[in-house]
C-alpha cells in the first residue's frame, strides 16, 4: 500500500481501528460502558470527519478497485450516522438483560466498515469482500441475546439463507468475470456494451449471471420472493438491532445495487430493468398486505421494511429507465427511511427495557396517558413512514414515485402502484397510533426511566425527520451531486 491508497482509505481504515479500539478499551475496563461508548462516539466522529475530507477530491486505491467520489462520501456518512444511532439505542436495552455493550459496538463498527468498503468499490471482488464484511456481523448480532429462542432461530435462519444468497450471488459474480475478462466494475461496463450494441450476442452464461446476482441481492434487500428470513429475524433479534437490520443492511444493498446494476451492468439495462420492476410491484404490495395482519409491531414494522424496499426499487427502476432523479430519491429515501425507522425501533426498545415486555400492540395501548414523550414520537415517526406531509417519509415517497412517473410508460403504473400501497400501509400505522392516543391500557405497566443517550438519539433522529421533511431541499443538493457520480 502506498501513501496515496493510505489516504484514500482513511475512514476505512480508521472504522477497523476503531472496531480494534473498543475492544481493547473493553479488556482494560471490562464492563464499564462509559469509556466504550466514549471511544465509540469520539471514534465515529472522527471516522465521519475523515470522510467529508477525503471526499472533497475524487481518488482511487489500490490501482483503481476502490474509489471515492461523491456517492461514495454520502453513503459512507449516512452508514456513520446509523451505527451512531444504534450504539445511542441500544446500552439501556442491553444492561437490562445482561448483553454486552462493548461487542455490540463492536460488531456495529466492523459491520460499518464493510459497507464502506462496499460503497467505494470499483471492482467486483472488492465488491463482495465489502457484501461479507457488513454482513457478518449482522449474523452474530440477530443471535446477540443468545438464551432467548427468538432470537437464536431468526439469526439460524438469517445465517443460513443468508450464506445461500452470498453463494449464488458470488456463482453470478463468477459468470460475468468469466465472460467479461475482467473484475473491475468499468471494465464489465465498457466489455457489455458491445452486447447493448448489437455487436456479440447475449449469451446463456451472461443471461445465468445476470440471474445468480438479482437472486443474491433480491434475498439481500428481503425483496418479495426472497424475504422469508426477515420476520422471524426482526422479530427474534434485541429491538436496538433489528433497528439496525432493517436500515443499515439494507442502504448498503442498494449501493451494492447502484454499484453493480447501475454501473457495471448499465449497458444492459433494458434486459435487467423489467425485474426489478416486477420485484418492487410484489414487494410492496405483499409487504404491506402481509403487515396488514399483524399484532405485534415488531413484525408488522419488519414487513412494513420489506415494502419499503418496493418503494425504493421503484426509484432504481427509474434511474434504469433513464431518469436521474430516480436515483436522486432513492438515496434520499434511504437517508429519510433510516432515521425515521430508526427512531420508531428505538421507542420500541424504550418500551422493552424492562425484560419481558413484549411488543404487541396492547403494550402501546394508552402510552399518551403513561408516557407522552414516547407516544407523540412514536406517532411522528409512524406518520413519517405513512408517508404524510410534512415529514422526510412523503418526501422520499414523492421523488420515487415522481421519477417513474416522468420515465411514463410501464412505470407510471408502478407508481400508482406505490401511491395504492402508501394508503394501504396507512391503516396499520395509524392503528398502532390509535392504540397509543386512543385505546386503555391493556395492564398496569409502569413508565420507565430512559437514559439520556436514548433521548438524545431520539432528539437527532425527530430532528432528521422533520426537518428533511421541512427542507427536502437541503438534502436534495447533496444526493443530487451523489447521484452525478453515477449518471
Amino acid at each position: 500500500m502506498i501513501f496515496s491508497d493510505a489516504v484514500t482509505l482513511a475512514p476505512f481504515i480508521a472504522a477497523i481501528l476503531l472496531a480494534a479500539a473498543i475492544i481493547v478499551v473493553d479488556f482494560i475496563a471490562p464492563g464499564r460502558k462509559v469509556p466504550v461508548l466514549a471511544v465509540t462516539f469520539i471514534g465515529l466522529a472522527l471516522v465521519a470527519g475523515l470522510t467529508i475530507l477525503t471526499g472533497e477530491t475524487s481518488s482511487t486505491a489500490f490501482n483503481g478497485s476502490y474509489k471515492v467520489d461523491a456517492l461514495t462520501t454520502f453513503l459512507d456518512v449516512l452508514f456513520v450516522a446509523i451505527v451512531a444511532l444504534s450504539v445511542a439505542f441500544g446500552p439501556d436495552y442491553m444492561e437490562e438483560r445482561g448483553l454486552p455493550v462493548a461487542e455490540f459496538s463492536a460488531l456495529l463498527v466492523f459491520a460499518m466498515s464493510g459497507a464502506m468498503l462496499l460503497a467505494g468499490s470499483a471492482d467486483l471482488l472488492v465488491l463482495f469482500l465489502g457484501l461479507e464484511l457488513m454482513v457478518l456481523p449482522g449474523y452474530i448480532l440477530a443471535g446477540y441475546h443468545k438464551s432467548d429462542g427468538f432470537s437464536t432461530e431468526g439469526a439460524i435462519k438469517y445465517f443460513l439463507l443468508g450464506s445461500f444468497s452470498s453463494a449464488i450471488f458470488l456463482f453470478g459474480l463468477a459468470f460475468v468475470w468469466g465472460i467479461t475478462g475482467t473484475t473491475r466494475i468499468d471494465g464489465v461496463a465498457q466489455s457489455l456494451s458491445l452486447l447493448a450494441s448489437g455487436a456479440a450476442a447475449l449469451s446463456p452464461g451472461l443471461g445465468m449471471g445476470l440471474a445468480f446476482m438479482t437472486t443474491g441481492v433480491a434475498f439481500k434487500i428481503a425483496a418479495v420472493p426472497f424475504h422469508y428470513w426477515t420476520p422471524d429475524a426482526y422479530q427474534g433479534s434485541p429491538t436496538p438491532v433489528t433497528g439496525y437490520l432493517s436500515v443499515g443492511p439494507k442502504v448498503a444493498a442498494f449501493a451494492l445495487i447502484i454499484r453493480l446494476f447501475g454501473e457495471a451492468l448499465a449497458p444492459l439495462a433494458i434486459d435487467w430493468n423489467i425485474v426489478i420492476m416486477v420485484l418492487a410491484a410484489l414487494t410492496m404490495t405483499l409487504g404491506n398486505l402481509v403487515a396488514l395482519t399483524q399484532d405485534n409491531v415488531k413484525r408488522m414494522l419488519a414487513y412494513s421494511s420489506i415494502a419499503h424496499t418496493g418503494y425504493m426499487l421503484v426509484g432504481f427502476a427509474a434511474f434504469a429507465a433513464g431518469e436521474i432523479q430516480g436515483l436522486e430519491g432513492l438515496l434520499f429515501y434511504s437517508a429519510a427511511y433510516a432515521f425515521m425507522n430508526l427512531g420508531a425501533f428505538a421507542v420500541i426498545a424504550a418500551l422493552q427495557k424492562k425484560p419481558g415486555v413484549t411488543s404487541n400492540l396492547s403494550t402501546f395501548a394508552g402510552l399518551i396517558r403513561r408516557e407522552p414523550g414516547l407516544a407523540l414520537l412514536l406517532t411522528l415517526f409512524l406518520l413519517s413512514l405513512t408517508g404524510i406531509p410534512p415529514t422526510a417519509g412523503f418526501f422520499g415517497k414523492f421523488y420515487v414515485i415522481l421519477s417513474a412517473v416522468q420515465v411514463g410508460g410501464w412505470l407510471t403504473a408502478l407508481a400508482i402502484l406505490a401511491v395504492l400501497n402508501a394508503a394501504v400501509a396507512a391503516f396499520y400505522y395509524l392503528r398502532v397510533v390509535v392504540y397509543m392516543l386512543m385505546r386503555e391500557p391493556a395492564g398496569d405497566i409502569p413508565a420507565m426511566p430512559h437514559g439520556r443517550l436514548v433521548w438524545t438519539g431520539l432528539a437527532v433522529a425527530t430532528f432528521f425527520t422533520v426537518v428533511l421533511g421541512l427542507f427536502p431541499n437541503i438534502l436534495l443538493d447533496i444526493v443530487a451531486g451523489a447521484a452525478a457520480a453515477i449518471g
